[in-house]
């Protein structure tokens, strides 16, 4: 099964540049519906608003981290199954570790690329 890129992808950064490059990446590969949030409160927000086929979000943001949304949207049964996969600058194995407990479906570590980005995504969708 390929990867629907008409599915709505929900960018989560506290860097608007980040958010900028992140969403022009993803344009590159095809996704057409692209909408971002600024932190994790506001991704939430997002996510009971609208139905998305992926989540994109980077790990260090404040005042609530990637990781504490992670756990957020795993804990709500309407968005829990919602594909996940975090960023982050830091490639340490006990924040890897941490995020595959808490559910994360994949990893990027910055800096990457529309390829790296697009071979995170294919392994997400089986």
């Amino acid at each position: 099964m390929a990867v629907d890129l008409s599915m709505p992808v929900l960018v989560v950064d506290d860097y608007q540049t980040m958010i900028r490059i992140i969403r022009n990446l993803l344009k590159q590969i095809g996704f057409t519906q692209i909408d971002d949030a600024s932190d994790g409160a506001q991704a939430l927000k997002r996510l009971r608003e609208r139905q998305y086929g992926l989540i994109i979000s980077d790990w260090n943001m404040q005042p609530m981290t990637g990781f504490e949304l992670l756990k957020e949207v795993r804990a709500h049964p309407q968005i829990a199954a919602t594909p996940f996969i975090m960023i982050t600058a830091e490639s340490k194995t006990e924040n890897v570790v941490a995020a595959k407990q808490a559910g994360v479906n994949n990893y990027i570590v910055k800096p990457f690329n529309a390829q790296t980005l697009k071979a995170k995504i294919d392994a997400v969708f089986p």
